[in-house]
């Protein structure tokens, strides 16, 4: 058995990582030298980005009168997890509230892919310095219990579901968008179903 070259990880040390098999060891991210590729970040390097740009959002929301509460969701949200360094905020709208609130957001950011719209989901641009993008959900719906729930279960799973998905994220750059997407939804599919095996 040969062994491979390991590098540790800690804060922004290293801001371009990927890990096929990342595991956190005393505080620190153990990763095999050979699985980086360039383009991923750490998800906790790009917290203080994220918390900046949520307030401005609230704030943006308060003054708009668009009801709703604001939330961090995606890789940003679980220590550990790799991101292309992109913020994904979740709104979620009392249902009896939820057309009231898809015009006022409208009225503030940009609407991104239309196509994906649907009773229960609408997704908007937000402009920052980084990749930024708003998905508004009623509360309850299965587009909210998705966007909630799914990364709840996947910090409450521990190491090894991170490991997993660092995986997938770092062979990303291998297949095409959409394949890509669809490994990463069925990722989330097991998660919700309560299946964690792979």
């Amino acid at each position: 058995m040969s062994c491979r070259p390991m590098v540790f990880l800690s804060g922004s040390e290293e801001q371009v990582a990927t890990a096929s098999a990342a595991v956190l060891i005393g505080g620190r991210w153990r990763v095999e030298e050979e699985s980086r590729r360039p383009g991923l970040q750490w998800s906790q390097d790009l917290g203080r980005i994220a918390r900046s740009l949520h307030r401005e959002v609230a704030r943006s929301l308060a003054d708009a009168h668009v009801p709703g509460e604001l939330s961090l969701t995606g890789a940003l949200c679980v220590p550990g997890v790799l991101t292309r360094g992109d913020v994904d905020l979740h709104l979620r709208v009392p249902p009896a509230l939820w057309h009231h609130a898809v015009a006022g957001l409208q009225d503030v950011f940009p609407v991104v892919s239309p196509e994906i719209w649907c009773d229960t989901l609408a997704t908007f641009g937000i402009p920052a310095a980084v990749p930024a993008g708003l998905a508004a959900t009623p509360a309850g719906s299965e587009h909210d219990v998705r966007f909630t729930r799914t990364w709840q279960l996947l910090a409450a799973g521990g190491p090894a579901l991170v490991s997993e998905l660092n995986s997938l994220k770092s062979r990303a750059w291998t297949t095409s968008f959409d394949e890509y997407e669809l490994q990463k939804s069925a990722f989330f599919d097991r998660l919700l179903s309560g299946d964690t095996l792979p």
